[in-house]
């Protein structure tokens, strides 16, 4: 159950993401099932990326991320964004980010935010 409302969580903050930024985009028709079966199916592969090579690239970053009083953590989220991108590009998911900046840094932030405050609104069992 858990894993479902954090996946929920994930979709919203991207389909937030993708209101307030032309860059991000889902290239299928507005609110239909295909759409937002899409935006769970990148929500997955977000939430993936995030649990498998996130803390990978933190760790080998971590004096980058101390150096810069955790400002790299951006630069991490927008990576991590980008390479969602190419993961759905390669399985023909009709997802897309831009470039780097603005879409990506700020999509990440947009996405951050998001969840964050879904975090403090949704139950998650501890």
């Amino acid at each position: 159950m858990k894993f479902i409302i954090r996946t929920l969580a994930a979709a919203v903050a991207l389909w937030v993401a993708i209101q307030f930024l032309d860059g991000i985009q889902i290239t299928t028709a507005k609110y239909t099932p295909q759409y937002w079966g899409t935006l769970l199916i990148v929500a997955l592969i977000f939430g993936l990326i995030n649990a498998i090579v996130k803390p990978i690239v933190k760790t080998l970053g971590c004096a980058i991320i101390v150096l810069t009083l955790g400002v790299f953590l951006l630069v991490i989220n927008a990576a991590m964004l980008l390479l969602t991108s190419w993961i759905a590009g390669q399985l023909d998911i009709p997802f897309h980010v831009d470039d780097f900046y603005p879409s990506a840094f700020w999509g990440a932030i947009i996405i951050s935010v998001v969840s964050w405050i879904l975090g403090l609104i949704l139950p998650d069992g501890d």
